[in-house]
C-alpha cells in the first residue's frame, strides 16, 4: 500500500506529515530522507509481514514454556520422618532434607499424638531432633507438617513406644578417654546388654563413658548436657538386668565408701548396735522436774547399775566356776563316764543355785536402795510450815497437815469456809 504525505514542521526527532484529508501524523525524523523541508511530499509504503509475525509468536510461546517448566511443573514434597532411637524417656527423630522447589518455606512443625510440639527452629539445616521427658513404655506417634507459599505438605504418621526398664537396646554411649583394658571389657559388657558404642558425641548420644574429665569430647558432651559417668555403670546395669540412675556413678561424684557398703546386714548391723547403745543408756530427768522426781531417777539409774554389775560379777563366777567343773570333769572322763554325767547334773544344780542367789541378792540390793532412795526424799523434803497459837505451840491440826504426801495439794485456808483463826485455835 502507497501512501502519499505531505511534509509540515520537521524538527530533530518528530516530522509531522499531513495526510490528504488533512490529519497529522507524527513520523520519526531519521526515517525520512535528510533534504527534505517543509512542504515537500513523500511516499510511504505501508505492507503486512506475515513471516515476521509467526517468528514472534514461536519465541514468545518458547519463552512462556521454559518459564512453566522452570517454576511451575515442581512442587514441595511431603517431609519423610522415621525414628532414628529411642530410649525409656526420649525419643530422637529424624527426616530427608525439606524440598521447596519453587516454593518459600513458611515453617516446620511437629505434632505428638495429633498436637502440635512447636516448630523446628532451622528446619532447611537441621534434620534432627530430640523429644524428652516421656513415660516409659508408652506409645507416641509423630508427624511433620510442612508449610510453603506453594501449600501445606504433611508427613506420615510414625509411631514410636518408649523401651521397658529392662531393655537396655536404646542405650547409645560415646566412649572418652579409658585405659585399654577397661575399654575391652566395657565394649564387651556394651555388646552383651544389646547397647551400642558409637565415635563421637551425636544428638542420640545417651551416656559418655570416661575415667578423666578432659578432652574434646567430653566438653562436647557437656555442652550437650549428656551424663558422664563412669564404667561401673555399664556394669551395675547388666549386673541388675535394668538400666540405672546416674546419680552415684557421675565422674564428678563421690565414689561410695566402707561406711556406706550396700552389703545386706551391713546396715542393719550398724542400726542394731545404734539402738541397742541408745537403749542401754539411761534417759536423763527434764530440767524442769522437781527435786523429788530427780533424785528418784538418779537412786532408779544407780541401782540398775548395781543390778547389772552384779549380774556381771555373777555371770563371771559362774563361767569361772563352770569352766573349772568341765576341766575336773574333762580330766575325769577317762576313769568313769557314769561319775562324769553326776559331776554334770551337780554342776548344773549348783550353777542354778548360784544364779537364783545372784538374782535374790540383786533384788534385795535393789529393795536397799529404793529404800535409802525414800529416806533421802523424806530427808530433802521442804518443811511445811506451822501455825502456832499464842502460846507458840504446834497444833494438832498442823501435825496432820505435815504428815501428809507431799504429792497432794494443801488446801487453802478457806476452802471449807473456816477462817485461818479457826483453824488455828
Amino acid at each position: 500500500m502507497l501512501v502519499s504525505l505531505t511534509v509540515g514542521k520537521v524538527d530533530a526527532g518528530v516530522t509531522v506529515l499531513l495526510t490528504p484529508d488533512k490529519r497529522l501524523i507524527e513520523f520519526p525524523s531519521i526515517l525520512l530522507p535528510p533534504d527534505i523541508t517543509s512542504g515537500s511530499i513523500v511516499d510511504i509504503n505501508v505492507s503486512r509481514n506475515k513471516n515476521s509475525e509467526a517468528a514472534a509468536e514461536r519465541a514468545f510461546r518458547e519463552l512462556q514454556d521454559s518459564i512453566v517448566s522452570c517454576f511451575g511443573a515442581a512442587e514441595p514434597s511431603p517431609p519423610v520422618l522415621r525414628c532414628r532411637n529411642a530410649t525409656q524417656t526420649s525419643v530422637v527423630l529424624e527426616w530427608d532434607p525439606i524440598r521447596l522447589a519453587t516454593a518459600d518455606l513458611i515453617s516446620l512443625a511437629l505434632y505428638r499424638n495429633g498436637q502440635k510440639a512447636g516448630n523446628i527452629p532451622k528446619p532447611l539445616s537441621m534434620h534432627t531432633t530430640k523429644i524428652s521427658g516421656l513415660a516409659v513404655d508408652t506409645e507416641y506417634t509423630f508427624h511433620l507438617v510442612l508449610r510453603t507459599t506453594a501449600g501445606t505438605f504433611a508427613s506420615e504418621r510414625v509411631t514410636v513406644r518408649t523401651h521397658k526398664m529392662t531393655d537396655l537396646s536404646g542405650i547409645t554411649i560415646t566412649t572418652g578417654i579409658l585405659p585399654p583394658a577397661v575399654r575391652e571389657s566395657l565394649t564387651a559388657a556394651v555388646e552383651r546388654i544389646g547397647a551400642r558404642i558409637v565415635d563421637g558425641v551425636r544428638i542420640d548420644t545417651t551416656h559418655f563413658v570416661t575415667t578423666e574429665g578432659r578432652g574434646v569430647q567430653w566438653e562436647k558432651a557437656n555442652e550437650l548436657n549428656i551424663p558422664v559417668v563412669r564404667p561401673e555403670w555399664v556394669e551395675a546395669c547388666e549386673r541388675n538386668g535394668r538400666i540405672l540412675g546416674v546419680t552415684k556413678f557421675y565422674l564428678d561424684a563421690v565414689r561410695v565408701g566402707p561406711a556406706f557398703d550396700e552389703r545386706p546386714g551391713t546396715a542393719g548391723t550398724v542400726a542394731g548396735s545404734a539402738t541397742t547403745a541408745t537403749a542401754a543408756a539411761p534417759s536423763p530427768p527434764p530440767k524442769d522436774a522437781p527435786a523429788s522426781r530427780q533424785a528418784t531417777a538418779a537412786a532408779g539409774a544407780s541401782g540398775q547399775a548395781a543390778a547389772q554389775e552384779t549380774t556381771t560379777e555373777n555371770g563371771a563366777r559362774e563361767k569361772e566356776e563352770g569352766g573349772g567343773a568341765e576341766s575336773d570333769s574333762s580330766a575325769d572322763d577317762d576313769d568313769d563316764d557314769d561319775n562324769d554325767d553326776d559331776d554334770k547334773k551337780e554342776e548344773r544344780d549348783r550353777g542354778g543355785e548360784e544364779k537364783q542367789k545372784a538374782k535374790s541378792g540383786g533384788q534385795d540390793e535393789q529393795k536397799m536402795l529404793a529404800d535409802e532412795r525414800d529416806e533421802k526424799q523424806l530427808a530433802s523434803r521442804p518443811k511445811q510450815p506451822t501455825v502456832e497459837d499464842e502460846g507458840g505451840d504446834t497444833t494438832e491440826g498442823d501435825k496432820a497437815a505435815k504428815d501428809d504426801d507431799d504429792g497432794k495439794e494443801e488446801k487453802s485456808p478457806g476452802g471449807d469456809r473456816s477462817s485461818f483463826q479457826d483453824v488455828a485455835l
